[in-house]
């Protein structure tokens, strides 16, 4: 809309008659005057938009913080098959389509860990080389979710005739935001129809890369476990046993934390668990 407001500018339009409805053209309001208001009118209307976005994004990232649940940022070049990704491993049901920024606001689904453990996946926009400054406000919402994650899933297109110059553009901007210290997964994506030695470069290149394929199925056990073994440990080490009318704390111990070893007793659920701290001091509390 920016861009269509600058050349709107710089052209010359020919007067209107009269006056017009709401919206429409004000007593000699030229065509071009009249679309330049409706692009700001628009701009504005999406610049309100973003905000409001920004404050639910805001509360639910703070609520997922304040939980210890980790999240993932699948994140990537555009069109390396993120959102495909995301639905094959959640099922969310997302926009997949292949198109430039198709995915603006990052779709955040749940997951759970062989184990029981909750964690977030979120899906970002495509990233591409010299991302323009006009954009970063839009795409605020995608850098957010990637550089306060836990883990980046980096989707590589394998089938791409360059695809380590992809892999440097999106570290590029990862660096910029502040994630260059997150833990990363190389995921290659779209090897069905890839060239095998491409593939096997990468592979060997790149330490904690998997390869796989959307399409077929093929090695999406062996990233989701190497998604698995990549989140955050709880570190806490506790031995407790939890009353049978506080069941709503042993299910968050399940899906928080790292269970070892759990029984039922006359007097409660015994359990050796691992926990992060706010679990353990809501654990202190209740069990003194």
């Amino acid at each position: 809309l920016r861009g269509w407001g600058e050349s709107l500018s710089r052209q010359v339009g020919g007067r209107a008659a009269g006056g017009a409805g709401i919206g429409g053209r004000g007593p000699g309001e030229t065509k071009i005057e009249t679309d330049r208001r409706r692009i700001r009118d628009k701009m504005a209307k999406l610049r309100r938009e973003i905000a409001e976005m920004k404050v639910s994004r805001d509360t639910k990232r703070q609520e997922r913080r304040r939980n210890n649940i980790p999240s993932v940022a699948i994140a990537g070049y555009t069109n390396a098959g993120k959102s495909s990704l995301l639905n094959k491993l959640t099922n969310a049901g997302v926009l997949v389509e292949n198109a430039l920024f198709a995915t603006l606001d990052p779709t955040v689904r749940q997951s759970h860990t062989e184990d029981g453990r909750v964690y977030t996946l979120s899906d970002t926009v495509g990233f591409v080389r010299h991302l323009p400054h006009q954009l970063v406000d839009a795409f605020k919402s995608t850098l957010e979710e990637v550089s306060g994650s836990d883990l980046i899933v980096h989707v590589v297109d394998g089938s791409h005739s360059d695809p380590f110059e992809q892999i440097r553009a999106v570290r590029e901007v990862i660096t910029e935001i502040g994630g260059a210290e997150i833990p990363e997964i190389i995921a290659i994506n779209k090897v069905d129809i890839a060239d095998p030695d491409m593939v096997m470069q990468i592979l060997r290149t790149e330490p904690n890369s998997y390869a796989f394929s959307v399409r077929t199925g093929f090695g999406i056990e062996g990233l989701i476990h190497a998604i698995e073994r990549s989140l955050p440990r709880p570190k806490i080490e506790i031995n407790t046993v939890i009353p049978y009318d506080r069941g709503d704390l042993v299910s968050a111990i399940h899906e928080r934390g790292e269970i070892l070893r759990e029984e039922y007793l006359p007097e409660g659920t015994s359990l050796h668990a691992r926990v992060d701290g706010g679990l353990a001091k809501e654990i202190e509390e209740i069990v003194r």
